[in-house]
């Protein structure tokens, strides 16, 4: 039995990856803040796997991945997928002081503990995915705050993938361009959200990365409009 923990799963990418790992051989372990999109989530893949789990705690603070991690228990993961973030989209002169150590707990804090604490249950042949984006390696004015923690996850991701080499743990890094998910909603700006790629497509990426030989490691994959980033 494979057990899947997948942060961020409530909506777009987390739910899609949920959805595309929902097999008879699997539980996942599925985390959200937002309690009811997260029960659809649940809902919507309930009979197609061995077991769901929900996890409803606040990434931004040490004490909700303390009590999520505490939750998911000591049984060895499969896979961790580390895809809950949140965006500041504004003029960095504008940002607060709470909205930056938001940013900093979820995107980056979170997937350190999350990896740290989960690694040594891994076995051989198991994977960690992180979710980045291209403001991994681009960046983009007013999105400041948002890039900084891509850019911080980047370079943990590297790092860790070194170390856990050497114990054939494989760390997975996609980098989606603008992908269209419920997050744009709060964005302000008229964004060309039929040009941007789907949940689904990133969903895709990851199932593939994932269904590899335990000796091979597809490590980087990047995704993004054929007519370029937005």
């Amino acid at each position: 039995m494979k057990r899947i923990l997948i942060t961020g799963a409530s909506r777009g990418i987390g739910r899609a990856i949920a959805e595309k790992l929902a097999e008879p051989d699997v539980t996942l372990l599925l985390h959200g803040r937002d309690t009811v999109a997260l029960a659809g989530t649940c809902k919507a893949i309930q009979g197609r796997c061995a077991g769901v789990v929900k996890l409803i705690h606040d990434l931004a603070t040490e004490k909700g991945v303390a009590n999520l991690i505490a939750q998911v228990g000591t049984d060895p993961l499969n896979v961790l997928i580390n895809n809950a973030g949140i965006a500041v989209v504004k003029p960095f002169r504008e940002i607060t002081f709470e909205e930056w150590r938001q940013t900093i707990g979820v995107n980056i804090t979170a997937p350190f503990l999350l990896m740290q604490r989960f690694a040594g249950q891994m076995l051989p042949g198991s994977s960690i995915v992180n979710i980045l984006s291209v403001a991994a390696k681009t960046a983009f004015p007013n999105w400041s705050a948002y890039c900084m923690s891509k850019f911080a996850l980047e370079g943990l991701s590297q790092s860790v993938r070194a170390e856990l080499g050497e114990h054939c743990i494989r760390v997975i890094n996609i980098y989606p361009a603008a992908t269209n998910t419920e997050i744009w909603d709060d964005v302000a700006g008229d964004w060309p959200r039929d040009k941007m790629i789907a949940a689904d497509q990133v969903a895709d990426a990851v199932a593939y990365a994932l269904s590899r030989p335990a000796d091979v490691a597809v490590e980087n994959i990047t995704l993004s409009n054929a007519a370029g980033n937005l």
